[in-house]
């Protein structure tokens, strides 16, 4: 099979923080560039990059190289795109715009094989081209150990049935998304608002509850710490924020 240890979710059953890069970017040396520096995973953002499957295996294979979780956030609500990236060795599928019970157990049934969801089986990379056989049974439970199925929460009316959401066996993960979920809030400038805090804090509590990791996206280092001193596992940059803070750090000062 060509699917890895997913590096990110045995940390994140440890108990330890990890650190990712969301990116829109297909070019597989911006992933090896970042799992050198050490980050755990890499999130393709084909919600708002123009990404298809056929894109991506380059940036998978250049994650695996790094030892670097690859991952992917998918806008539609489509099994079978979840499935192609899923085939093609993504370890984990993040869903924003998910409103329901119901929406997250489709999520987990698309991700995981039966019985603990219903993906279906193909002879594709993920597997190592195998579909039959006792390299077939050691593949489907090594897949639904490892991969990874997380939610985003960014609408503020989700609060109130947010336990009950995200209360549902095979769940990883709940990123928070803070600039919309600031925008839903009618903030246009941003998350820095005592409102959105409060309301990221409860979020935060609904998934300590449910041992469901949470996570956020961070501009700074020290921005990451605070998020991780208040029980977020799951730190998200920018690759673009990360660029450009970097170039602005080396170039001098006009």
């Amino acid at each position: 099979m060509f699917i890895r240890e997913n590096r990110t979710k045995h940390k994140l059953k440890a108990g330890q923080p990890t650190y990712g890069v969301i990116s829109t970017s297909d070019d597989p040396q911006f992933a090896e560039l970042f799992g050198l520096a050490g980050f755990d995973y890499y999130m393709l953002d084909a919600e708002h990059g123009l990404l298809d499957p056929a894109q991506v295996i380059n940036v998978i294979r250049a994650c695996e190289s790094v030892n670097m979780t690859p991952m992917v956030r998918i806008g539609p609500r489509d099994p079978k795109l979840v499935l192609q990236y899923l085939d093609a060795g993504m370890m984990g599928i993040m869903m924003p715009g998910l409103e329901s019970t119901s929406d997250v157990k489709m999520l987990i049934d698309t991700v995981k094989y039966p019985p603990l969801g219903k993906r279906g089986l193909g002879i594709t990379r993920a597997s190592g081209y195998v579909a039959v056989g006792d390299k077939a049974v050691e593949y489907i439970d090594f897949a639904n150990e490892q991969t990874m199925v997380i939610t985003q929460f960014e609408d503020p009316a989700l609060i109130d049935r947010f336990e009950e959401m995200i209360s549902q066996p095979g769940l990883d993960a709940v990123i928070v998304g803070p600039r919309d979920l600031s925008l839903n809030m009618g903030f246009k400038d941003g998350p820095g608002h005592a409102e959105v805090q409060s309301m990221i804090e409860r979020a935060v509590a609904v998934c300590k509850k449910a041992n469901v990791a949470a996570g956020i996206t961070a501009t700074t280092r020290e921005v990451a710490e605070k998020e991780v001193q208040r029980g977020m596992t799951m730190i998200l940059g920018v690759a673009q924020t990360l660029i450009l803070a970097g170039s602005k750090e080396f170039l001098p000062e006009k």
